[in-house]
């Protein structure tokens, strides 16, 4: 990306869309022919993730490009970051600056934060203050209690949508894009951010979507062998409390992914639209359109559903940018949410007070990148190379060793395996360095990687060796002899 004149802004931020459920990052059922295209002419970061695998904190990082322990906000419940955001840097520079749908602003949802003006139309509230549900009511539907789905024990069932396509979330965040941007006549260069809830669970597209794939054909959730070894304790808590631990339902599991599809499916068909109004507009040309998400979806694979993981089905997002000085090509190198707020300020002209971030702008060089949810004894924390990811949860008192490059799907701990040791030490000391929680601990002492023979008197390191069959059955560390044959 190279520096223009002050170009128009518009992201499109979708909740809950894993990377690879667009055609453009390889998936071979979803129908994405809008992002598909915008990816075809812009540019596509491959290995882009998110600071936090969860809403507010992923979205607070996005906003004010610091990282969670640096803006302490590390879970939904707790507020975000009160540092400035690329809305006010990019309002106090002269844009008009307007945000319509999902922002998740903790603790006051109604918060303009940087913004000019807002449509709001949040998950939760009442038609008092959201206006997306005043719309819903305005429209003859007031009797619907739960306008985006039903939720609780509902909330991975696949479900239709309680309104009709013309009052779907997804169509009136559209709608009010393209009436923004029809409307917008005066001098000043625009933010624009369309934040859609969609493909977020309940996955309840609008009548004919829900037909869009036959479930039967839908492929099974990835389940590699041993798979469970890489889950945490964020995962059991949350299959527990979505209803999702109580056995498998091969065509439930169908089903649900068909409906997730289709969500994706018709957030591509109303992004489409809003391309389509901006072509329109005449404002193509100098505007840059910014497409990513907060956060995936585990969606049955590894058994488990929902986020608050750094696996990559929880923690790889889409980040497309498409526009002026954006070239058409494919960046590997790791990058974060936490780079957009430079790369905005960047092309807005905005003086910028350096923070975690860094402009996309030099993403193809090999950088280092982490994230964190929650903190301390309970913190779950990542470390990511262009070769290498590494993870600790606290909780758990377990590292994992993931190698990016001969393993991308992620099937195996490599953490236990004494013949990678030396990345294990390098990686871990990458994670002491950077995350203040880490600093003291003794990692050799309070986890489980250490070797173990039959026959040994039982010790405390004898038992720590035990435990890790507990933690992962291919542990390594319990059938390696020797080092590698050296010729």
């Amino acid at each position: 990306m190279t520096e223009q004149d002050r170009p128009n802004v518009l992201i499109i931020f979708a909740d809950q869309l894993r990377a690879d459920a667009l055609g453009c990052y390889g998936n071979p059922i979803s129908q994405t022919p809008a992002l598909d295209a915008l990816a075809a002419g812009g540019t596509v970061f491959d290995s882009a993730y998110t600071p936090s695998p969860v809403c507010v904190p992923s979205r607070s990082a996005f906003l004010t490009g610091l990282e969670p322990q640096n803006g302490e906000c590390y879970d939904n419940e707790m507020p975000m970051s009160q540092a400035s955001t690329f809305m006010d840097d990019l309002s106090s520079v002269g844009y008009r600056t307007h945000g319509i749908g999902k922002m998740h602003f903790t603790p006051d949802a109604d918060a303009l934060r940087g913004f000019h003006t807002r449509d709001i139309g949040e998950e939760f509230g009442s038609s008092e203050s959201d206006d997306y549900l005043r719309f819903v009511e305005n429209n003859g539907f007031s009797h619907v209690e739960h306008p985006h789905g039903l939720r609780d024990e509902m909330y991975y069932v696949p479900q239709l949508s309680p309104v009709p396509e013309h009052l779907h979330h997804s169509h009136w965040v559209a709608d009010r894009s393209i009436d923004f941007l029809t409307t917008h006549t005066d001098d000043r260069p625009f933010l624009l951010w369309s934040s859609f809830i969609a493909p977020h669970p309940p996955f309840a597209p609008p009548s004919p979507w829900h037909r869009l794939f036959e479930p039967s054909v839908m492929p099974d959730p990835f389940v590699p062998e041993g798979g469970e070894s890489l889950l945490t304790v964020y995962n059991r808590l949350q299959n527990r409390y979505k209803y999702r631990d109580g056995g498998r339902d091969r065509r439930l599991e169908q089903l649900r992914k068909a409906y997730y599809y289709a969500s994706v499916s018709y957030l591509d068909s109303q992004i489409a639209r809003v391309l389509n109004a901006l072509e329109a507009s005449g404002q193509r040309e100098n505007t840059v359109v910014l497409v990513t998400a907060d956060h995936g979806e585990f969606l049955g694979d590894y058994d488990s559903y929902g986020k608050r993981s750094f696996l990559d089905v929880s923690a790889r997002v889409p980040l497309i940018v498409s526009g002026p000085g954006c070239d058409a090509e494919r960046i590997s190198a790791p990058v974060s949410l936490i780079d957009v707020r430079p790369t905005l300020l960047q092309l807005g002209r905005a003086s910028e007070e350096a923070r975690d971030g860094v402009t996309l702008s030099g993403a193809s060089q090999s950088r280092v990148i982490f994230g964190q949810f929650q903190e301390g004894e309970i913190g779950l924390f990542a470390v990511i190379t262009d070769g290498w990811k590494y993870i600790w949860s606290a909780y758990d008192r377990t590292e994992y060793l993931l190698d990016r490059t001969h393993d991308p799907r992620e099937t195996a701990n490599l953490a236990f395996n004494p013949r990678r040791r030396s990345q294990l030490v390098y990686m871990r000391a990458l994670a002491q360095e950077h995350f203040r929680d880490l600093s003291e601990i003794d990692f050799d002492d309070v986890t489980d990687n250490v070797p173990l023979g039959l026959g040994q008197r039982p010790n405390a390191e004898v038992l720590r060796g035990m435990r890790a069959l507990d933690r992962d059955r291919e542990a390594a560390t319990l059938i390696v002899r020797g080092g590698p044959w050296q010729p």
